[in-house]
């Protein structure tokens, strides 16, 4: 989760607009393309920061990159690089996402397990754990992480729940040494 104030002030501001034109879910797709772009692409952002390049290239740059996206997003891409905070454009599209999850009552989970979770499996945690964080649904990120040995941790904001083996073995030896 970002801490930057811009970026949300930013987000906030594309947030509203896509729901004023319900755009909502296309913009949030569109925007993770993009998060995905300038993720790949570590010389992008450098190039787009760079005060070489004059600002009309830039901007030129980013319509031919990104021709076909949204014109909303397009727009707030020109007003991050006159603002000078294309550094941002990562923790506005995370802070977006945040927007977008609230008015939908869907929060974001990352599951750990040793095997990739099946549509089913997902669902029943989802069912099961949204209520506890107050959300209709959740949003899974399935890791695989094979150091469980068995079972699941799922992380929700700070939340930790951990019914890992591995989990309950480290407890149990706790139990036992007593330290």
């Amino acid at each position: 989760m970002s801490q930057s104030i811009a970026a949300k002030r930013y987000a906030l501001a594309l947030f509203e607009l896509a729901q004023q034109n319900g755009q909502l879910t296309s913009i949030q797709e569109e925007l993770q393309e993009l998060k995905k772009v300038f993720q790949d692409n570590k010389g992008l952002g450098q190039l787009l920061e760079s005060p070489k390049l004059p600002l009309a290239k830039k901007k030129e740059l980013l319509t031919d990159l990104f021709k076909g996206a949204n014109q909303l997003i397009l727009n707030t891409l020109y007003v991050l690089l006159d603002g000078k905070r294309m550094n941002e454009v990562i923790h506005f599209v995370d802070e977006f996402n945040t927007f977008a999850n609230d008015s939908a009552g869907v929060a974001e989970a990352t599951v750990y397990s040793t095997l990739p979770l099946t549509d089913e499996i997902s669902q029943s945690i989802s069912s099961a754990f949204a209520q506890k964080v107050g959300k209709q649904s959740l949003k899974i990120d399935n890791i695989i992480d094979p150091a469980l040995i068995g079972g699941v941790r799922l992380q929700i904001g700070n939340q930790i729940y951990d019914s890992s083996v591995s989990a309950k073995l480290e407890r149990l030896k706790r139990d036992l040494i007593g330290s």
